[in-house]
């Protein structure tokens, strides 16, 4: 048997922006179902809201979000959860790191760390904590 875990996002009337703009960094497909397409909507204005969505694309990365609903307590707290990008391609982890930026708050730098030689960590314009970084012990390759 074998298993694999997928970050789960939960916004509040955001997530379909927030997939679109994953994709955006990290490619793949996206897929959103409304409330209205689920036949669970409590509040019309709810209705376009999405009730489960995903970004998967071809090299792994795999994201979910959905958008609790009103009627639902909500509080995304200060830092509720980090998403943990990890790779053995600098070149790429740094084309992830310049999409994730955008509009985004940098809480640590990409760069050499003592632990990795490639790590960085950003707050993304929807409040989501990213770590970016090489497999710790890992030689970067020369580009």
């Amino acid at each position: 048997m074998s298993i694999k875990t997928t970050t789960h996002l939960n916004f509040r009337g955001a997530a379909r922006e927030a997939l679109a703009f994953y994709r955006s960094v990290f490619g793949g497909d996206l897929t959103a179902f409304t409330y209205a397409q689920a036949h669970a909507v409590s509040d019309p204005a709810e209705a376009d809201q999405v009730i489960w969505g995903q970004v998967l694309a071809a090299d792994g990365f795999h994201i979910m979000a959905y958008d609790v609903p009103s009627a639902r307590a909500w509080d995304p707290g200060e830092i509720p959860v980090f998403v943990s990008v990890r790779g053995d391609d600098p070149e790429q982890i740094g084309r992830y790191w310049e999409g994730l930026s955008e509009g985004a708050t940098i809480v640590q730098p990409l760069g050499p760390a003592s632990f990795s030689p490639l790590y960085g960590m950003v707050r993304d314009r929807f409040g989501i904590t990213w770590v970016l970084d090489i497999q710790p012990g890992a030689t970067l390759r020369a580009g």
